[in-house]
């Protein structure tokens, strides 16, 4: 591999390294969506809510607290936040609110897909590291294309996730009428482009010299170290 083609690679795999901890950061943080309710005369409190692959927190405050009357707000000051994981995930745990207005199918396909997300980082990185340490540069491409796959995953994540923020806020059984998508999504977004992105591009790095003559074969071409 020639040094322009070494630097291009380690370009690559810096915004993949980039990529994957911004899909960590998604996963774990429940700040996908923030959900408020709509603020009329006779609330006595204001609930607000924010949720992720695994759980949902809810914040009460009492309206006359607010001073802007603004019920998105999630860190509301001396509001009463409380956390559960989903129903589906700990039995012992009660969410009854979110399986209420919303398919549970939903938020286990976005969690299922998610981890399927991570399982394919996970080997494409063992890949990459032995590429490395044994100086196989082959083993960069399928590398290349598990992270390709995982950004896949995250952008199907996403998608799931969304379509769950829909429906709830359609459902007539919520009281949430207003949402917005928090910095939780924005990074699985991110993700998901340098992923994806970065993957093709570490595929066409690391791939072996075309000829650049008509006479001139592939068995022509430079080895690979």
């Amino acid at each position: 591999m020639s040094q322009t083609q070494a630097l291009k690679v380690r370009v690559a795999l810096f915004c993949i390294l980039v990529g994957i901890v911004l899909a960590m950061v998604a996963v774990v943080t429940d700040f996908w969506a923030v959900l408020s309710p709509h603020m009329e005369h006779n609330n006595a409190t204001c609930e607000a809510a924010h949720f992720g692959l695994w759980r949902i927190c809810t914040t009460r405050v009492p309206v006359d607290d607010i001073e802007d009357k603004n019920c998105g707000a999630i860190t509301l000051p001396g509001g009463n936040k409380n956390c559960s994981y989903f129903r589906h995930f700990n039995p012992g745990e009660s969410s009854e609110i979110f399986e209420f207005t919303t398919q549970k199918e939903y938020s286990i396909s976005a969690a299922a897909i998610a981890i399927f997300s991570l399982g394919f980082i996970i080997v494409g990185t063992i890949c990459a590291l032995l590429s490395f340490r044994k100086k196989r540069d082959y083993l960069l491409r399928p590398a290349s294309m598990f992270y390709a796959f995982a950004g896949l995953c995250i952008f199907v994540s996403v998608e799931v996730m969304r379509q769950s923020v829909k429906r709830m806020i359609d459902s007539e059984d919520t009281v949430w009428i207003e949402y917005y998508y928090s910095w939780s999504f924005a990074c699985a977004c991110a993700a998901f482009v340098l992923l994806f992105l970065g993957g093709l591009a570490l595929l066409l790095f690391s791939l072996p010299r075309m000829p650049q003559n008509p006479w001139e074969s592939c068995m022509d071409a430079e080895p690979e170290h």
